[in-house]
């Protein structure tokens, strides 16, 4: 009788064991032994990352920022880095000795940071304005003091000084420094905006929408039924992150005609419905994912596992020349 209980048992614990292989997700190869996370020591740590060397090490440079905070937004401008965390924006530069970040005087209560030409954007939501501060001064000055709208997303200008505002009501558009504003696009606001050789591309509500006139005039060119996630630019061309309804789950592709046509990169990624970027560096594809981050040397068709997630947040990626930030998020972007 006890012969035929353990018997049972072992056969149970194996058939237990075989359900959990058998449910256990497509496996990636590990990262590379000499890929290495440097965390800061101090208590401040986990904000933002920097590697050096495409990937291969990692630094933390948390110090300077608020501890137990998550960083909502990150710019990059002539070598002058920004960032936005809890209720502040906090400024370095790539080279700084520590501690790295320092709190900016910011007049009121800010909701996004962006670049322009001149140095980098922020939105007082307390009192409906946008500040401006130049790249080498300390003084944020108000900007655009003629645009009204409610439910302001993002503000991008172009190479050419045309500047486009997202708000709720849809994109407004001023080609003479914000003394006047058109509204190019009505009823769906928009997240993110890049330009190259002359074409628009931006996340909307929609997908991936595209304009080659300046912003007068707009299409949609990645619609999957959900949202645009991200845009950004590639060697000859484009890549973007969409939400796709129907496999609910986050499709990354690429664009090398301009953003007319795209090519799906993410076969070889696990499936999941939090990616929240991709972009280039050198000849390798990086791309933020639940797992952790994913490199390519293959332009999307493979893709190996090159640093895993930390505290299950999703890493959001930027890149500056060959440096690339890393910044875990809760639920990705």
């Amino acid at each position: 009788m006890k012969i035929h209980i353990l018997a049972l048992l072992l056969f149970v614990q194996f058939s237990f064991a075989l359900d959990q292989a058998l449910e256990l997700p497509q496996a990636f190869p590990l990262p590379d032994s000499g890929q290495k996370l440097h965390r800061n020591k101090s208590r401040v740590a986990n904000i933002i990352f920097k590697s050096t060397d495409g990937g291969q090490t990692w630094q933390d440079m948390s110090e300077g920022l608020p501890e137990n905070e998550q960083a909502d937004g990150f710019v990059e401008k002539d070598s002058e880095l920004y960032i936005r965390v809890g209720n502040g924006i906090y400024h370095s530069r790539p080279n700084s000795t520590t501690p790295f970040w320092k709190k900016e005087i910011f007049p009121g209560k800010h909701s996004w940071i962006a670049p322009s030409k001149a140095g980098i954007f922020a939105y007082n939501y307390s009192d409906g304005r946008f500040l401006q501060k130049i790249n080498g001064m300390s003084i944020w000055s108000p900007i655009y003091m003629n645009f009204h709208e409610k439910q302001v997303s993002t503000v991008f200008e172009t190479a050419l000084g045309t500047v486009f505002i997202s708000s709720g009501n849809g994109l407004f558009k001023s080609t003479n420094s914000g003394i006047t504003w058109k509204q190019v696009l009505k009823g769906s606001s928009v997240n993110k905006m890049i330009e190259a050789n002359g074409v628009l591309l931006a996340t909307s509500q929609k997908g991936i929408l595209r304009s080659t006139d300046d912003g007068e005039n707009w299409n949609c060119v990645i619609n999957e039924g959900g949202v645009g996630i991200a845009v950004e630019h590639i060697k000859g061309g484009f890549a973007a992150i969409t939400y796709n309804t129907e496999s609910k789950t986050r499709r990354v592709r690429i664009s090398y005609d301009g953003g007319t046509i795209w090519q799906p990169i993410d076969a070889g990624l696990p499936a999941s419905l939090l990616i929240s970027s991709i972009i280039e560096v050198g000849e390798y594809f990086f791309c933020g994912h639940p797992i952790g981050i994913f490199k390519s040397s293959d332009k999307g068709k493979t893709w190996k596992l090159l640093l895993p997630s930390i505290e299950n947040k999703v890493f959001n990626l930027f890149v500056s020349g060959n440096l690339i930030y890393a910044i875990p998020r809760e639920g990705g972007c």
